[in-house]
C-alpha cells in the first residue's frame, strides 16, 4: 500500500484556522490602536483578505484526507470514513494546477458513486511542475491503469 496523496492533509485543514486567527489579531490591533482612522483602507484590506481566505478554504473543502494505492484498487479516507475504489470504476483522471496557488489537485471521476460521491479530489505530494500544461506522474499512472482495468 503506497500513499499517493499528500501527507500534509491535516496541516491543510488547520491552515484556515491559523489564517483567520492572525487576521483577527491584526484587525483587533488596528482597531484598538486607532490606525484605521488614519488609513481606513487597512480595514478594507482586512475584509478582502477574509474573502480571499474564505474562497481558498471553500475550494479545498471537497478534498479527501488520504488516498492509498493498493495495487488493484485505491483506498480513500476522509474524516474517519474509508472507501475502496476499483480502477475499473474510474472513468477519468484530471490533474489541475492553479498558477497562483501552491497546491495541485487530482480529481477522479467515477462511473458509479461511492461513499464520497462520483468525484474524488485529493492533493498529490508536493513537487515542482515544469512545462505547460503541467503533468503529474501519479495522475498519468492512474489514468493508464484505470483504462487497462476497464478494458479487462
Amino acid at each position: 500500500m503506497q500513499r499517493i496523496s499528500t501527507p500534509h492533509a491535516s496541516s491543510i485543514k488547520l491552515a484556515p484556522f491559523i489564517f483567520y486567527g492572525v487576521l483577527a489579531v491584526v484587525t483587533v490591533l488596528l482597531v484598538r490602536s486607532g490606525a484605521y482612522q488614519v488609513s481606513p483602507m487597512l480595514l478594507v484590506a482586512m475584509g478582502m483578505m477574509a474573502v480571499i481566505g474564505t474562497l481558498m478554504t471553500l475550494s479545498r473543502r471537497d478534498c479527501v484526507d488520504d488516498v492509498f494505492d493498493c495495487g488493484d484498487h485505491l483506498l480513500v479516507r476522509k474524516d474517519g470514513k474509508e472507501d475502496t475504489v476499483p480502477f475499473a470504476n474510474i472513468i477519468n483522471v484530471n490533474f489541475s494546477k492553479n498558477p497562483e496557488d501552491v497546491s495541485a489537485r487530482i480529481t477522479l471521476r467515477l462511473a458509479s458513486p461511492g461513499k464520497f460521491g462520483t468525484e474524488i479530489s485529493f492533493s498529490p505530494p508536493p513537487q515542482i511542475y515544469f512545462g505547460f500544461p503541467p503533468k503529474n506522474e501519479i495522475a498519468e499512472d492512474l489514468l493508464v491503469r484505470a483504462d487497462q482495468a476497464r478494458r479487462g
